[in-house]
């Protein structure tokens, strides 16, 4: 990315100004999801969508995902193989601790549930088979276990029976109408992950 006003550079990930006058300079992170469409109407009715500017110079193909699959990985960090370059993760961040869920568990596994920088977490994925949340699962002082109920691919807590949603809000149950609090998670490539959380650990089906 790179500012008009001074023609900094800076890092997508990290926010980072990593060349030009404001070099060292760091953006303030915000909440973001990153959703499909349908899931963000669903939960957004009255929501407003920024129209494209019509330039097709500034708008990618849809097959732009599988034109860069086979492009060769170029990074400075030391290269990890515990994955493919390109192999998308799930990335999550807590007092410093860094995991990467590869995409493929938690296709495989969901919800994942996890202890991280001393938080019980759960890594949620939509219906859409895309887009992804994580959220901390205690909730009055008591830790939930999730799973997801076969015949009717509910998100049910095992302590209570209650049904809960994508945004973290149990919709029945004894703890109906309460909300689960939200961690920020990112979808990446797994060789930039590691670029820039080159401790991170990674997550394996069943353990850790």
């Amino acid at each position: 990315m790179r500012d008009d006003e001074t023609g900094s550079w800076w890092q997508q990930i990290s926010g980072k100004a990593i060349q030009g006058p404001l070099k060292g300079q760091q953006l303030q992170s915000v909440s973001m999801d990153e959703l499909s469409f349908a899931v963000w109407k669903r939960e957004n009715p009255n929501g407003r969508v920024l129209r494209p500017d019509g330039n097709p110079e500034h708008i990618e193909s849809q097959e732009w995902e599988s034109q860069v699959g086979p492009m060769r990985v170029t990074t400075s960090a030391k290269q990890d193989n515990s994955l493919s370059p390109r192999d998308v993760i799930v990335g999550v961040v807590i007092d410093k601790q860094s995991v990467a869920y590869p995409f493929s568990a938690l296709e495989k596994q969901g919800p994942i549930l996890d202890i991280l920088g001393g938080r019980n977490i759960v890594i949620v994925l939509a219906e859409d088979g895309e887009s992804v949340r994580a959220f901390d699962r205690e909730v009055n002082g008591q830790v939930l276990e999730f799973f997801v109920k076969p015949d009717t691919k509910e998100i049910v807590d095992a302590e209570t029976g209650s049904t809960w949603d994508f945004t973290g809000t149990a919709v029945s149950g004894s703890l109906a109408g309460k909300h689960l609090t939200k961690i920020p998670v990112i979808k990446d490539y797994w060789f930039d992950w590691k670029t820039y959380h080159p401790d991170t650990q990674l997550y394996k089906l069943g353990a850790r």
